[in-house]
């Protein structure tokens, strides 16, 4: 297989991975984030808290995790497909979560103010974490990689 970027046969598929790499470093801040969330919002405002702050999380990490699994296929398909492939994600997952979220906030639910810091945290949680990759792990394989 030849890769337009490059012209080398199966360069694509020795580096085929390189795409969902962070995955197991920002799902692991998720994770952890997720069981703190959920004690706070336990100790915070009881079950309804919890609850709350574990959904709001858990909402993020759905939302971002679709989001890496959809570009990482559309650019392992061809790389003209990141942007139509990433801006439909975006728009079609930003519709339900409106949706959803409208819904929830007419309902008058007591988890709100615990769901909304979840997802606070859960968005630095995983950004915070995949910029850490990148500038650690990532720069760091690069490097390794260009030296002869």
């Amino acid at each position: 297989m030849s890769t337009p970027e490059t012209g080398q046969a199966g360069a694509a598929d020795s580096d085929r991975h390189w795409r969902l790499a962070h995955l197991p470093v920002v799902l692991g801040a998720s994770l952890g984030l997720l069981v703190l969330a959920t004690l706070i919002g336990g100790l915070v405002r009881g079950g309804v808290g919890a609850a709350g702050a574990a959904v709001g999380v858990g909402l993020v990490t759905v939302s971002y995790l679709s989001s890496t699994l959809v570009i990482a296929w559309a650019d392992s398909v061809h790389s003209s497909l990141v942007l139509p492939f990433g801006v439909a994600m975006y728009v079609a997952k930003f519709t339900v979560i409106g949706v959803v979220m409208a819904g929830v906030a007419d309902s008058g639910w007591a988890g709100m103010p615990t769901f909304g810091w979840g997802v606070v945290a859960g968005v630095v949680a995983w950004t915070g974490a995949n910029i850490w990759w990148v500038t650690a792990v990532h720069q760091a394989r690069l490097r390794r990689a260009v030296r002869p």
